[in-house]
């Protein structure tokens, strides 16, 4: 063996050993921020990454008698039945269609709340307004069903009541399936668009206010330099929230269906989250319901890695 061979071969390890003492040394030297992060390290790995092998049971008769390792292995049976359902097809529309609302009237609320939020010069009253939009995200999903119930049934509902009161006719906004897609909306949108603007004002508070100042000496009014300097400062941010929220399109929110459900609705209710619950927890058909449940994992990281490859098809940054 040449010298230049002996040195080609020594070289990396060398190098290797030295990337460990430096990554040593920079541990130590941060040991209280490693240890400030381990409690959430810990719960991410204790009640998200370990469950991760419960996926498994989507490919046994798992029976809680004979465990995980003693279940009969069935391989794809549990999926073949779920997408030769008759319920597939209307489950898959109902949490679609409820999300695809949510991703064209609730996603984009929070953006024009927080450039409408921007442009408030009186801190008082925009400390004011904040609190106030924000304080429904607080409301259990509870609390906020029964304002609904009370706001909109034809009993005691005080909607009914002001159109009785001007001599309309009643309408049943809470078991008439053309009415509950948009009260699901509605619910959301109320309790979560003030949350949402958190981000955005965080964003909008890091744009360059030189941008604004050249903006005005080139005459651009206040929409203009929302639409040209503020928009554009925040796109990222915009783009990386809504790659996110394709990953959640299978998931409708379980609490919030669930409590407005009801027999006259249920054509329209049903989505994969109740039926997982009904088959799962009610009827304790544990593998079956977890095939469901990785489907739909399956489909949310099929919509992230989608989404994120068109965005860097579009020269943003994505999620990774």
């Amino acid at each position: 063996m040449t010298q230049v061979d002996a040195k080609s071969e020594i070289h990396p390890r060398l190098k290797g050993e030295g990337r460990l003492r430096r990554g040593i040394a920079l541990m130590r030297r941060d040991k209280y921020l490693y240890v400030l992060i381990l409690p959430g390290l810990l719960y991410f790995l204790m009640f998200k990454y370990i469950p991760i092998a419960g996926v498994a049971i989507a490919f046994q008769n798992y029976s809680p008698y004979l465990g995980f390792l003693h279940s009969e292995w069935v391989g794809w049976d549990h999926f073949h039945r779920f997408f030769t359902n008759d319920d597939f097809l209307l489950l898959f529309r109902n949490t679609m269609m409820i999300n695809l609302l949510n991703l064209v009237f609730f996603f984009p609320l929070p953006i024009v709340m927080s450039l409408m939020l921007n442009e408030v010069r009186a801190e008082g009253y925009k400390k004011t307004i904040q609190s106030i939009i924000y304080l429904p995200h607080f409301l259990s999903w509870v609390i906020i069903v029964s304002l609904t119930f009370f706001l909109f049934s034809v009993g005691i509902g005080l909607v009914n009541q002001l159109l009785d009161y001007f001599g309309f006719a009643k309408i049943d906004f809470l078991t008439d399936p053309r009415y509950f897609w948009g009260l699901l909306t509605a619910q959301s949108i109320w309790k979560d668009m003030g949350w949402g603007t958190i981000i955005f004002l965080a964003a909008i508070a890091g744009v360059d206010t030189q941008l604004y100042e050249a903006a005005k000496m080139d005459g651009a009014g206040r929409l203009r330099q929302i639409w040209h300097v503020t928009l554009p400062a925040i796109r990222n941010i915009i783009v990386i929230l809504f790659i996110l929220r394709l990953g959640h399109m299978m998931d409708v929110g379980f609490e919030q269906v669930y409590l407005m459900m009801n027999g006259a609705v249920s054509e329209v209710a049903d989505v994969f989250d109740t039926y997982v619950f009904r088959l799962g927890i009610q009827q304790g058909q544990f593998s079956f319901s977890t095939a469901v449940g990785l489907f739909k994992s399956i489909v949310g990281l099929i919509l992230v890695a989608a989404g994120n490859y068109l965005a860097k098809k579009f020269g943003e940054e994505g999620i990774y």
